[in-house]
């Protein structure tokens, strides 16, 4: 008798009452380990999304503290600067204040016919750097009288004035831009009590003129 050897097609005893499915390969299930591995990412995911939000957050507040230093700043540089042109303004126009009276007596010799010779060389050229530090002088005759720029010395009526008028220009006035260092010190006239106006009487005198009888 020859002694039988078991082939690989021989199926592994299956115990008596077992399904064949039973002996079937199952497939292998995950760890825990490996089933908790997504979670920690998720985790991770949201941390790094918080420190990203904060990190934008210290930025934009850095950011307004930045622009809010610069604007300050920037005003701080405004400031300084009308502060200096208006302590230049006031210096200058405390030093031509002092040379007012010098410049009065030019004008008188002038009217006078005294400007002449080396005297009137000097004269001009004080009067020339008086004007490039901006000293301007200005009062006319006939212009209406303005109690912010003149300073009435002199009262009179007269009846061929319509207004306040400045009739005579006693002491030039002078100003710097736009502040007056001295007002114009003037002689006004006023319109005559009563009198009708040069302008009223002109024009009534034309509709005589042009007038005539009416055609019935």
């Amino acid at each position: 008798m020859t002694e039988e050897t078991p082939g690989f097609d021989e199926k592994p005893d299956v115990p008596s009452g077992a399904n064949s499915d039973d002996v079937e390969p199952k497939a292998a299930t995950p760890s825990s380990e490996e089933a908790a591995a997504p979670a920690g990412d998720v985790q991770q995911t949201a941390a790094l999304t918080a420190q990203l939000d904060q990190v934008r957050t210290a930025l934009a507040e850095r950011t307004a503290d930045l622009q809010r230093l610069q604007a300050e700043y920037q005003n701080y540089r405004r400031r300084v600067e009308r502060d200096r042109v208006q302590v230049k303004e006031v210096a200058v126009a405390g030093l031509l204040s002092e040379l007012l009276p010098v410049l009065d007596d030019v004008g008188r010799a002038r009217e006078h016919g005294e400007l002449v010779g080396g005297f009137k060389s000097v004269a001009e050229s004080l009067e020339t750097v008086v004007a490039k530090l901006g000293l301007h002088q200005f009062g006319k005759e006939g212009e209406p009288f303005d109690p912010t720029i003149h300073e009435a010395l002199m009262h009179s009526y007269a009846p061929d004035v319509t207004e306040t008028t400045c009739v005579a220009i006693l002491q030039p006035g002078y100003r710097i831009g736009e502040r007056t260092i001295r007002p114009a010190r003037v002689a006004v006239a006023e319109p005559q009590p009563g009198a009708t106006p040069a302008a009223a009487k002109e024009e009534k005198a034309d509709d005589e003129e042009s007038g005539g009888t009416e055609e019935v």
